[in-house]
């Protein structure tokens, strides 16, 4: 049967790296045998997947569809034999998109974890925007991500925690002396610091802006949480934090006084994410309770 596994193979490598040469590095094949393989594909199927010039091999609209095709074809039969062998997604690599509000914070402890229950277990996280995880999804270039529900449609999804958001205002900033939680009001007029518009996180400190009379920053977006912390400890503004890196702070010592925001829209559902197969992937529900019990320690729930 053609294509073959094999060739699938390539051709997901070559769409990943962007070059041939790069793409039979990695898959420990020559150049030219690679291209051969390329070029017998593309016959069989009767579609041109890569443009090729000396800048590399760029895909093409059908060879991205194919590639996506392909990607989940490899994937189904890495669950095959995972299956086979018993243990699911713990014999083989998971490719986990998350986004850097949480991965840096979560997924230390969790990886520990899992490095010591199934040493041969493989995972490889990729950070990424909200966009950019359900692209990922989407195409096949990740696995599963860890995100808000509501931005992946027709997927599947498992429940693990919810979050509720922090407002961290510089140390002489006159709320600093403010009772525990903020209230919208205490917002009023304040300028609010948040991730880049990709993010999730910037959708709901847009709507709490709007409901408290503030304004999002536009002069600033931040890459990281630790970044929109800096600025608001230099009085550039309140950064909105969720609160798996709000407690992390606390543990530590921080540079900005901390402050729950009271209000039903100040939180955000976090799930882990798959295609919508019919069956989810083995070992998905073990390792969706992994990040559920470390989320539950980090929160203090």
């Amino acid at each position: 049967m053609r294509p073959t596994l094999r060739q699938l193979e390539y051709i997901v490598a070559v769409a990943e790296t962007g070059q041939i040469g790069l793409a039979a590095a990695a898959l420990n094949v020559s150049q030219p045998s690679l291209s051969a393989q390329l070029a017998e594909v593309e016959s069989d199927l009767g579609v041109q997947l890569f443009q090729r010039s000396r800048a590399g091999a760029r895909i093409t609209p059908m060879g991205e569809d194919i590639v996506r095709r392909a990607r989940q074809i490899l994937y189904e039969v890495q669950d095959l034999r995972a299956a086979a062998r018993g243990s699911g997604i713990f014999q083989g690599r998971l490719r986990l998109g998350v986004p850097p509000s949480i991965g840096p914070y979560l997924l230390p402890g969790v990886v520990q974890r899992l490095h010591v229950e199934h040493p041969r277990f493989r995972l490889i996280i990729r950070e990424e925007s909200t966009r950019d995880l359900d692209e990922g999804l989407r195409s096949g270039r990740l696995d599963m991500v860890i995100s808000t529900p509501e931005d992946h449609p027709g997927a599947r999804k498992d429940d693990l925690f919810t979050e509720t958001l922090w407002a961290a205002v510089a140390l002489d900033d006159p709320l600093a002396t403010r009772p525990h939680r903020f209230t919208l009001k205490d917002l009023q007029g304040r300028t609010l610091l948040t991730l880049g518009t990709r993010h999730r996180l910037s959708h709901i400190v847009a709507g709490l802006a709007a409901s408290a009379g503030g304004r999002v920053s536009d002069e600033y977006e931040g890459t990281s949480l630790d970044s929109i912390r800096l600025m608001a400890a230099s009085g550039a503004g309140i950064a909105i934090l969720p609160s798996i890196y709000a407690a992390t702070e606390a543990r530590r010592g921080t540079d900005v006084s901390l402050h729950a925001l009271d209000h039903p829209t100040a939180r955000r559902d976090i799930a882990l994410i798959q295609p919508q197969l019919p069956d989810p992937r083995p070992g998905s529900d073990v390792l969706a309770a992994i990040l559920r019990s470390e989320a539950a320690r980090l929160l203090n729930i």
